[in-house]
């Protein structure tokens, strides 16, 4: 009937289904549909925009006078004048430079946003595949365990058994009933956080094993083939910084204003050309000064920058590499002194009592238990580290 349900359910509602795929189309999926990155995709083309503002010319000016005369036999005056006034000329190109920059660097910045969400849902996904495992494994468990309170119940009722072995019996299988309710609990916050990702679109994930992913042979060779959105950003910033130490010395030099004027009166037209320019003084004091500082400042966040991300993954390599290490330790462990087999055989002969069984096989179940979790990490370790991969 449960089988009978999922399909049913897969037909009736749009779900993703992921089995051994990996984490790529789920993490397409909440591309696609994420509100979060749609509205941040329009935020940036917003900014884009404004960075291209204030790049232009001023608006020209045009004044109109009429003047009346005193005596009135002088006649009336009209006076036309049409000016444009701009900067020094080098200041536009420095300008459009800037605006290009910063829209690169909002690109850059939008890439990172991007990053941290699908890096924050493959997170996401590891841990939903970690609580399938456990619920798989819990499964095999409580089948195990109500075979064995069935059994004592029986030879309870045969007078093969007492009391308090039958209760220990059901106890274990109560306790693991117990902790498949918390696991399902879990994994059904992850499938709903997953969901909200996937703007409202059901994610439906059968994986129960980890398809381990591997790691670079080597540090520093991936790293310098690595291109970081964070990095790149910190890179663009300087860039601009320069750019506006140029803009800030071409807006020190002189500004101009140019343009027509018609003066009329009575049996006179004067018309001609006004040229005026501005004496770089006092406005644009200290400018030059501030965008130099500004670029020093930029260039030493970028190289603390580098320090801290090349520290930070070089971590998070080590990490990854010692789990590994763990996780082949552990299995090799598991596959060789595998006894949980031979300990139902011993009960179901009466060669040990079932305290001594749970005892023993509660140890093999918490070394399956840590290789489960010791995968998880890795692989959590591995995202982080490889995250910038996600791109």
């Amino acid at each position: 009937m449960k089988k009978t349900a999922i399909k049913l359910l897969i037909f009736l509602i749009p779900v993703l289904s992921y089995a051994q795929s990996g984490y790529d189309p789920i993490l397409q999926s909440i591309e696609k549909n994420n509100t979060t990155l749609s509205a941040l995709r329009e935020q940036t083309e917003a900014q884009k925009v404004g960075n291209k503002t204030g790049i232009f010319l001023p608006n020209p000016e045009v004044m109109f006078n009429y003047l009346w005369s005193n005596p009135k036999t002088v006649g009336n005056r009209t006076d036309v004048s049409v000016t444009q006034s701009f900067d020094f000329p080098t200041a536009y190109g420095y300008k459009r430079d800037i605006a290009d920059l910063q829209n690169s660097n909002a690109e850059y910045a939008y890439e990172w946003e991007k990053l941290k969400l699908l890096l924050s849902a493959k997170n996401k996904v590891i841990e939903l595949i970690f609580y399938n495992a456990m619920i798989n494994e819990y499964a095999v468990r409580r089948e195990n365990a109500e075979k064995i309170a069935n059994t004592y119940k029986s030879r309870l009722e045969k007078g093969d058994a007492n009391i308090l072995e039958v209760n220990k019996a059901q106890l274990n299988l109560t306790k693991i009933e117990t902790e498949m309710t918390s696991l399902e609990a879990e994994r059904i916050a992850l499938i709903s956080e997953l969901k909200r990702m996937n703007g409202g679109n059901e994610i439906f994930v059968e994986q129960n094993e980890f398809i381990i992913s591997p790691l670079p042979d080597n540090f520093d060779s991936w790293y310098s083939d690595t291109k970081i959105p964070m990095l790149n950003y910190m890179k663009g910033q300087i860039d601009i910084a320069e750019e506006q130490v140029k803009l800030a010395r071409a807006l020190s030099l002189p500004k101009f204003n140019i343009g027509y004027m018609s003066e009329k009166i009575i049996g006179e037209h004067f018309q001609g050309v006004t040229v005026g320019v501005s004496i770089p003084l006092w406005e644009n004091k200290n400018s030059q000064k501030f965008a130099k500082a500004r670029m020093k400042t930029t260039q030493v966040m970028l190289d603390d920058s580098k320090v801290q991300f090349y520290n930070n993954l070089q971590r998070l390599y080590l990490k990854a590499s010692a789990l590994e290490k763990n996780l082949d330790k552990f299995k090799q462990s598991i596959s060789t002194s595998r006894n949980d087999t031979l300990l139902k055989i011993a009960l179901d002969k009466g060669e040990i009592s079932l305290l001594d069984y749970l005892l023993e096989i509660g140890h093999y179940y918490d070394a399956v238990i840590k290789i489960l979790e010791t995968e998880r990490d890795y692989e959590l370790a591995v995202a982080e580290f490889m995250a910038i991969e996600l791109l």
